[in-house]
C-alpha cells in the first residue's frame, strides 16, 4: 500500500528551494517508478506555497522515511515539518483501483 508524503518548507527558503530544484528534479526522474504522483504546493495564484506532495508506491513506512531522506531537498534541510501517512489508491487517473465487492 502506498505512502503519501508531506512537506512543509521552513520559512524564507524560496531561493535554496530553487537552488536545489535541478538536483530535485533529477532525484525524482532517478525514481519515477516508485512515483504514482507527485509536486509542488502552490497558492490560489499559482505561486510556490512552499512544499509538496509526493505518492510513492513502498512497502513500508521505513522505505517511505529513506525515499524521502535521499531527496536533495530533505538533504538541503529544506524542511520543517514532514508528514508521511499510509494512503489506499482509490482513484487514479480516472480508474478505480478499489477492490470489487461482490
Amino acid at each position: 500500500m502506498p505512502f503519501m508524503i508531506e512537506t512543509f518548507d521552513k520559512p524564507g527558503t524560496l531561493a535554496l528551494r530553487a537552488a536545489t530544484r535541478p538536483a530535485h528534479l533529477a532525484f525524482l526522474t532517478a525514481h519515477a517508478h516508485l512515483l504514482i504522483a507527485c509536486g509542488g504546493k502552490l497558492d490560489d495564484d499559482g505561486q510556490p506555497l512552499g512544499g509538496g506532495l509526493y505518492i510513492v508506491a513502498l512497502e513500508s513506512r521505513g522505505e517511505a522515511e529513506a525515499f524521502l531522506a535521499a531527496d536533495p531537498l530533505a538533504q538541503a534541510e529544506l524542511f520543517a515539518r514532514v508528514e508521511i501517512t499510509r494512503w489506499r489508491e482509490g482513484y487514479v487517473d480516472g480508474v478505480c483501483r478499489l477492490p470489487v465487492e461482490g
